[in-house]
C-alpha cells in the first residue's frame, strides 16, 4: 500500500546525477517527529546518529538523509541542514534554530564517476524535490548507484537501487519503510527463498553463501572490503511512541532484511535503519514493529526489481 509518504506529514525528495551514478535521499518530517536507530552492519558510515540512543538529550529529529558517495557523500548533509534552517526546522537555540538530521551512507564509488559525489547542493535540492507523492524507485536518489552481490567482483554484480513499501496495521496505525539497497550479498524472495538478485555466475546466480565457502570465495573474502557495501533505510509510523519504543521498532524492522539478504549484517556492509514517529494513534510498539519488518521486507525487494540497467550492469527485470 502506496510508500513512505503514505504517513501522513512527511515528504521524500530524491536528487541525482545520472552520468555520475550517484544520488541523494531526503526525508523531511512532521514537527514533533520522534526518532530512533539501529546499527548492525560492520562498516557504517553515518552522521548524527549517537543523539538517537536513548537518554540523549535530543527527542526529535527534522530530516533524515540517505546518500551514496560513501563518506564524501556526508556533505550532502549541509544542504539538507541549511534547507531545515530557512525553514526554521531544528532546536530554537535563540539566534537560530538547529536542525537535527542524522544521515547514513552506501558506497557507490565502484560504478560511475567515483570524483562526483553528493554535496550540499544536492542535498539541498533532494530537500526543494521532496512532497507527499508516492517516492520513486528504482535508479533515483541514494539508489542511483546501488548494487547487491558484490562477491566475484563489481563486474558480476548486478544494479539494485531504492524502494517503497508500506503497510496498514490497522485501528488507524501504518507503518512504512524506504530503503536503498546496496548489499554484499544476494537479495532472496523469502516466499521461494529463490535469488531475484545477487552475484552473477556462469549460468544466472552464483549464491554468495555457497561461493564464500568455496576455495574461490575464502580468497576473495581475504581480501574483501569492508567499505563496499550497506542497506539503509527508514521506518516511519503514525503511532505514537517515545524514543525508547521507536528504537525497539528500528531494532525489529532489521528483521526484514534478514528475511531478504543473505548472508546479512556481515563486517562488509553498514546496515542501518532509521525508525520514526508522528502521529497520535494508540497502539502496542510490538504491532507495529513486526509490521515495520514486513514494511522494510517489502521495501527491499521493490527496490530490486525497480532498478533498471545502468553502465553495462544488469538488474533483475
Amino acid at each position: 500500500m502506496g510508500g513512505l509518504t503514505s504517513i501522513p506529514g512527511f515528504k521524500v525528495g530524491h536528487a541525482q546525477d545520472f552520468d555520475a551514478i550517484t544520488g541523494c535521499t531526503v526525508i523531511l518530517c512532521p514537527p514533533g517527529t520522534v526518532g530512533g536507530i539501529d546499527q548492525r552492519g560492520g562498516a557504517p558510515g553515518t552522521r548524527e546518529t549517537d543523539l538517537l540512543h536513548p537518554m540523549h538529550l535530543v527527542n526529535q529529529v527534522n530530516a533524515v538523509l540517505l546518500t551514496g558517495g560513501s563518506a564524501f557523500g556526508l556533505d550532502a548533509a549541509a544542504g539538507v541542514m541549511r534547507y531545515c534552517e530557512e525553514n526554521k526546522m531544528g532546536v530554537d537555540v535563540g539566534p537560530t534554530h538547529v536542525p537535527i538530521v542524522p544521515a547514513a551512507v552506501l558506497f557507490d564509488l565502484g560504478i560511475g564517476d567515483p570524483k562526483v559525489r553528493p554535496d550540499a547542493e544536492m542535498g539541498y535540492q533532494a530537500c526543494k524535490n521532496a512532497s507527499q507523492d508516492s517516492p520513486a524507485e528504482g535508479n533515483v536518489g541514494a539508489g542511483t548507484g546501488a548494487t547487491v552481490g558484490k562477491i566475484l567482483s563489481m563486474k558480476m554484480a548486478t544494479k539494485s537501487g531504492i524502494g517503497t513499501a508500506s503497510v496498514d496495521i490497522g485501528g488507524g496505525g501504518k507503518v512504512a519503510a524506504i530503503v536503498a539497497v546496496n548489499a554484499f550479498g544476494d537479495v532472496i524472495d523469502p516466499e521461494s527463498s529463490e535469488i531475484i538478485a545477487g552475484a552473477r555466475g556462469m549460468k544466472g546466480y552464483a549464491d554468495t553463501v555457497k561461493v564464500m565457502k568455496s576455495f574461490v570465495g575464502r580468497k576473495v573474502m581475504s581480501f574483501a572490503s569492508a567499505a563496499d557495501n550497506t542497506v539503509i533505510g527508514v521506518v516511519a509510523t503514525n503511532v505514537k511512541l517515545n524514543k525508547e519504543q521507536i528504537t525497539r521498532v528500528a531494532q525489529m524492522a532489521h528483521n526484514g532484511l534478514a528475511r531478504t539478504i543473505r548472508p546479512a549484517f556481515t563486517l562488509l556492509d553498514g546496515d542501518t535503519v532509521f525508525a520514526l514517529s508522528a502521529g497520535e494513534v494508540e497502539m502496542d510498539q510490538n504491532i507495529v514493529g513486526a509490521y515495520a519488518a514486513v514494511a522494510y521486507q517489502e521495501a527491499i525487494l521493490r527496490a530490486v526489481r525497480s532498478a533498471e540497467k545502468i553502465a553495462g550492469m544488469p538488474a533483475a527485470r
